[in-house]
């Protein structure tokens, strides 16, 4: 019995494929050849999300380490403090208004501990938005590769830095109708943060315009550039123009030697700088904040 079920499922298996069309056949390879590319792509991004998650909980490690050791300081100095004077009292060597400036002072140490408690909570706050904002940037830019586009974070501000060969055709500052849709997908993700004010900076290589008509030099080549993208993000995708900066750097702010091709290629970029809200953290700084 049981061998005549599977003969008559070896059959079946064998007769199968001529039931099946070499055209279906062929598209089911396809949609399952796309599938496993797609697949790999998010595994790719998964394992870059877990990567950067990993190194910023190991960042919030060592900061948490660092406050809990100055935390023990601090309480090791209050408690040696408050001897000391309970002893001063005892052997009458102050007077009662010397001990009351003292413990003033004191309580004003503890005031200026709390201060310093407050920044570091403002600055582990403002990391965590930094790394959120530059994951969200990538999973919308996608795959591109590093070459053309870049995104860091570095002495906390974030740059996106996006090559001219990307943007613009060479020597010229109109973007290209292929940019348009990367800095459609940059303009998605600042826009969801209406409180960030951002500068857009125009670099360029050393070689020397050589040009005609509207542009000068290297300096009015990457300003001319930075103000097409941001009217592009104004006009075309609805940023705030009051958020936003335009600045060309020229030649004079390379990441690179201009010695090799592939240098020059590198400092030919146009840089968006996330400013950090300066204004919020001085207020900080104020009396009584």
């Amino acid at each position: 019995m049981k061998l005549t079920v599977l003969l008559g499922l070896a059959s079946v298996v064998v007769m199968a494929p001529s039931c099946v069309s070499s055209k279906k056949f062929k598209k089911s390879q396809s949609e399952y050849a796309a599938l496993e590319t797609r697949y790999t792509t998010l595994q790719g991004n998964l394992d870059n999300c877990n990567t950067e998650k990993a190194e910023l909980a190991r960042q919030k490690g060592l900061l948490e380490s660092d406050i809990a050791n100055l935390n023990k300081q601090i309480d090791f100095l209050k408690q040696n403090n408050t001897q000391a004077l309970k002893q001063l009292e005892d052997l009458s060597v102050i007077s009662s208004a010397q001990a009351e400036s003292i413990k003033k002072s004191m309580e004003n140490i503890g005031a200026k501990d709390n201060y310093i408690q407050t920044l570091q909570q403002q600055i582990a706050r403002k990391d965590s938005l930094n790394m959120a904002l530059v994951m969200n940037l990538k999973g919308a830019i996608g795959n591109l590769d590093d070459k053309d586009i870049n995104i860091k974070v570095d002495k906390g501000v974030v740059y996106i830095d996006i090559s001219d060969k990307l943007l613009f055709k060479t020597a010229k500052f109109d973007v290209t109708p292929e940019a348009r849709d990367v800095l459609g997908k940059v303009a998605m993700v600042l826009k969801n943060q209406p409180d960030i004010e951002f500068m857009v900076e125009g670099h360029t290589d050393n070689v020397e315009y050589k040009g005609a008509g509207l542009v000068l030099d290297n300096w009015d080549l990457s300003v001319k550039r930075a103000t097409s993208v941001v009217r592009i993000l104004q006009k075309q995708y609805g940023l705030n123009p009051a958020k936003m900066a335009a600045a060309g750097r020229g030649e004079f702010n390379p990441v690179s030697n201009n010695d090799t091709p592939e240098g020059r290629a590198a400092n030919r970029r146009t840089r968006i700088v996330i400013l950090p809200q300066l204004d919020q953290f001085f207020k900080l700084l104020e009396p009584g904040k």
